[in-house]
């Protein structure tokens, strides 16, 4: 039986995983989309990034676009399976008895 991912079951930090996995391989965001997309603020969003990324679950990048920093954020395989593994686990729970 899949176990629940208690660092991804955190509501903001399972939002995250969410967005990155819909992406297709080698695709990645950036940090504002991101910020944006699920309405955190840059210090919790950084907060929860900088948990993902010390798990292995998503890769972080930074860059200079047009002389300017830019962040970007990809899910790694391993985050891939540890996502789809939680998912697995919620659907266990879920699912009629």
């Amino acid at each position: 039986m899949s176990q629940l991912d208690y660092t991804i079951h955190q509501p903001a930090r399972l939002q995250i995983m969410s967005a990155l996995c819909q992406l297709l391989e080698g695709e990645r965001v950036d940090f504002t989309y991101l910020k944006d997309h699920l309405g955190l603020t840059d210090g919790n969003l950084g907060a929860h990034l900088s948990t993902l990324e010390a798990r292995d679950y998503i890769a972080v990048d930074k860059e200079f676009v047009a002389r300017r920093p830019k962040t970007f954020v990809a899910v790694t395989p391993a985050g891939r399976q540890a996502f789809a593994e939680h998912v697995a686990a919620l659907q266990l729970l879920l699912a009629p008895k």
